[in-house]
């Protein structure tokens, strides 16, 4: 079984070459960039298995992995990353990738992964496919309670306290709180400051 590595990281490449020409039914070609990687397929394919690191140099994500997958040479091809998202490695599996394989994954179970893909399987672990996304949360939000964030908005909008009291459904000296007191958790002055502090860290 034949199968190409392309992958700048030349620990991991090595690695993974080592591992599956101990199995004894591989034949492993490295190569560490993308131009290199299409050379090989053209020169020395076909090849049963041809593995992209994501973000390797030429590569181009997802163009990189079309481009390759036209090739003749390369009759299937897998992504592996550190780096790639779950949103990245859905399209790359939806576009007939073999597989996606985070580098975060044991050598053997590297091995293992290429053994089933090899055999004509999609690979792609199920707690990185089923982790949530990880968002960023704006560094000023973080300093406010969800109820000051919803009046902070209110002032963004220009509303007055009765408005802001309406729109939430609370009495209006709770509201008058909760501007006092994100006014000192983001130093701001007044209605018109506090609006310009949101609105220049992009919170609305």
């Amino acid at each position: 079984m034949r199968v190409l590595i392309a992958d700048d990281h030349d620990l991991l490449r090595d690695t993974l070459e080592l591992f599956l020409e101990g199995e004894g039914s591989f034949e492993t070609i490295g190569v560490s960039t993308y131009p290199e990687a299409e050379a090989r397929v053209a020169t020395d394919g076909p090849f049963d298995l041809v593995l992209l690191d994501y973000s390797m140099p030429g590569m181009n994500g997802l163009t990189g992995f079309t481009r390759m997958q036209a090739l003749p040479g390369a009759r299937r091809v897998a992504i592996i990353s550190g780096t790639a998202s779950r949103e990245v490695a859905e399209k790359v599996l939806e576009a007939g990738a073999a597989g996606f394989l985070p580098k975060t994954l044991s050598a053997k179970s590297l091995v293992n992964a290429v053994r089933f893909m090899a055999m004509g399987e999609q690979y792609a672990p199920l707690d990185f496919m089923r982790a949530e996304e990880e968002t960023e949360v704006n560094p000023l939000a973080e300093k406010l309670s969800p109820r000051e964030l919803e009046v902070l908005e209110g002032l963004t909008q220009g509303k007055s306290n009765k408005e802001i009291a309406r729109d939430l459904d609370i009495r209006e000296p709770t509201v008058k709180l909760h501007v006092k007191s994100l006014y000192r958790k983001i130093n701001a002055s007044n209605r018109t400051h506090a609006a310009m502090i949101a609105k220049e860290a992009g919170l609305f």
